[in-house]
């Protein structure tokens, strides 16, 4: 669970950490809003292994032109011997569904076993670091998910914080929210996006006169699916997704092929939106309860790769090493 430290180990180690999805929230949470995660049922698993040299699933090149491997290795362990680290994920690439987060937080809750362990908070904390440094833009929304497990909000609602990251001035304050017990259709469009090239776009969207208050919109979407979420009002939920994805419209970042995935998935669910950075990527859907089979049926004959999901209870953790090749 969240509060679950990672227990130092000795090579070999293996450590996973599920992917995510953002529920309300994405760009603004850049700027301190509130944001809405959810970690889900999809892993990315590392194995480290002694080797002569640094490799990433057996290439020497991988491994150098990685820059989540690289920062991570260097932030870590920079004067360590080299490691094979062999990566197996249900992820797919650039699709907005935390790729690069699962493999960083798997990766750094490795690394740190190798250092002596370390707390759930500092394993959030570095993981952020990690990734930020690696893409030059960002947040911690993704690896908080990937991280911490199960549904989470950032920056908004009550209760115990499970822990804050902190990047110069700004602060994001992590709290865990109920589980629902809901079934999800997450779909890739196909269409590979980068967060950084987005993220800097959505930046100069901003600077117009109407940034500030697009920023509120974002904020209000997010804190009313908080208490949606936390009253299990499914359709509430649902009419928040199609509003969220509205503003994302407005800031630029949607695309054709994600707003067809979603118009086809309308007649069986209660909503839907982009999730991640956009301009491609991967929608969200959140099924009419009992019709989550038709969703993907409709997602797929409109092009899209859907993946039924649910919550992955526990964050990034070590698990036993098999020797996966």
């Amino acid at each position: 669970m969240s509060d679950g430290a990672i227990p130092a180990s000795m090579l070999p180690v293996a450590a996973r950490a599920p992917g995510k999805c953002i529920l309300f929230g994405e760009h603004s949470i850049v700027y301190g809003k509130p944001e809405v995660v959810l970690a889900v049922d999809l892993f990315t698993q590392v194995a480290l292994r002694p080797a002569p040299t640094s490799r990433l699933n057996g290439s020497p090149e991988a491994a150098a032109a990685n820059p989540y491997f690289t920062e991570a290795v260097n932030t870590l362990r920079p004067s360590g011997p080299p490691l094979d680290v062999t990566v197996v994920s249900r992820l797919p690439r650039a699709a907005g569904l935390g790729s690069s987060a699962a493999f960083t937080s798997a990766l750094t809750a490795a690394l740190e076993a190798l250092n002596g362990g370390c707390s759930r908070e500092e394993l959030a904390r570095t993981a952020f670091a990690v990734e930020r440094q690696a893409q030059g833009v960002g947040s911690p929304g993704d690896t908080t998910a990937s991280v911490g497990g199960g549904y989470l909000s950032i920056n908004a609602g009550e209760g115990p914080v499970e822990w804050e990251v902190r990047d110069g001035e700004r602060s994001w304050s992590v709290r865990r929210l109920p589980d629902p017990q809901w079934v999800w259709v997450l779909a890739y469009s196909g269409i590979p996006r980068n967060t950084g090239e987005t993220v800097r776009g959505v930046a100069r969207r901003l600077e117009a006169p109407d940034g500030p208050e697009l920023l509120e919109r974002f904020a209000s979407v997010a804190l009313e699916g908080v208490d949606a979420l936390r009253g299990e009002d499914r359709a509430c939920v649902g009419r928040l997704l199609d509003r969220n994805q509205v503003l994302l419209r407005e800031i630029g970042v949607s695309h054709p092929r994600l707003e067809a995935l979603l118009e086809a998935a309308k007649p069986a669910s209660e909503g839907g939106k982009l999730t991640g950075a956009g301009a491609g990527g991967s929608v969200v859907v959140l099924p009419i309860a009992g019709r989550e089979m038709d969703v993907a049926r409709r997602i797929a004959r409109a092009g899209g790769l859907p993946y039924i999901v649910q919550p992955a209870a526990q964050g990034t953790q070590l698990v036993e090493h098999r020797g996966f090749s």
